[in-house]
């Protein structure tokens, strides 16, 4: 049976030291694809991985660094005949759009940071090899999904038409006091085009540690029903079931969803019960909350 813990708190990183703060492994989580980190890359102290058979996502949550790795493209050539690109800067998740970098399996890299530096680091088993790239603001989408107090903002990174076999990577920003993933949805059983099985997890972050919201959890069975309350730096996993969040009044929500399956797809079912609440009201005056570079 599949553990049933859904929610992993990060640890507070050491001053100077380069660490992972927390990491959900596909075994550890009792699943089969997603596998997700948040590491904290020190200037001076480099930090060196391999994607061994999993494409890899490093999103830049905060900070400047650049990326050296063993593949034979992408921006320059570094030293040792390694290539090279930027993240950066990104003084923190509200404050611009998203750089990223797209690594294949079997790929050695190194971190070296020009100043404290986090990544979420988003992997999934895979077979296939596409070729790394990097991603930078104005390679993300914009969507302002929903209305009224259901309103949020949708920031693409891997969206199901990107080059990738099976990550599927979005930031989302929920303004103070709004609802987000809402309906209610799920994508639990493989039914396509209408839904399909996904495993995901949310990450999020505030701009206050005092900050907190909900996220519900549930099915059909009032058994399997949980509000996690969730602040800063929390994880929360996705296995099956329906599920919902809402932010704190006062606190604007930052969350990144890693998802992986076996299709390209991010199709979904509300529940029932509330489907009719997608006839939306007028969108909510406060968003974007993060300006698109097409919009600056």
């Amino acid at each position: 049976m599949a553990p049933s813990r859904v929610l992993f708190r990060s640890s507070r990183p050491s001053a100077g030291r380069t660490s992972t703060v927390v990491e959900v492994t596909p075994s550890r989580a009792g699943w089969r694809f997603v596998h997700f980190a948040v590491r904290h890359v020190a200037p001076g102290k480099p930090w060196s991985d391999t994607t061994r058979g999993e494409e890899c996502c490093l999103v830049l949550l905060r900070g400047s660094c650049r990326v050296e790795f063993g593949a034979q493209t992408l921006r320059a050539r570094g030293r040792a005949g390694r290539d090279w690109t930027s993240l950066g800067p990104r003084r923190d998740v509200f404050s611009g759009y998203p750089y990223a970098i797209y690594l294949p399996p079997r790929t050695r890299f190194q971190v070296i940071a020009s100043e404290p530096t986090e990544l979420g680091d988003g992997r999934a088993p895979t077979r296939k090899h596409f070729e790394p790239r990097l991603i930078r603001p104005e390679d993300c989408g914009f969507e302002i999904r929903g209305g009224g107090n259901a309103t949020r903002q949708i920031v693409d990174i891997i969206p199901p038409s990107a080059p990738a076999d099976r990550l599927l990577i979005c930031e989302v920003f929920t303004p103070a006091g709004n609802w987000s993933s809402y309906p209610p949805h799920k994508h639990d059983v493989d039914r396509p085009p209408g839904e399909v099985k996904l495993e995901e997890i949310y990450y999020y972050r505030f701009a206050d540690r005092d900050a907190f919201g909900f996220q519900r959890l549930y099915n059909n069975s009032k058994s399997g029903d949980q509000a996690l309350t969730v602040s800063h730096g929390d994880v929360v996993l996705v296995r099956s079931g329906y599920h919902t969040f809402v932010t704190a009044h006062g606190y604007d929500a930052y969350y990144l969803n890693v998802l992986a399956g076996t299709r390209r797809s991010m199709a979904a079912s509300d529940d029932p019960r509330y489907a009719s609440l997608r006839q939306w009201p007028p969108p909510d005056s406060r968003l974007p909350l993060v300006t698109p570079p097409s919009m600056q």
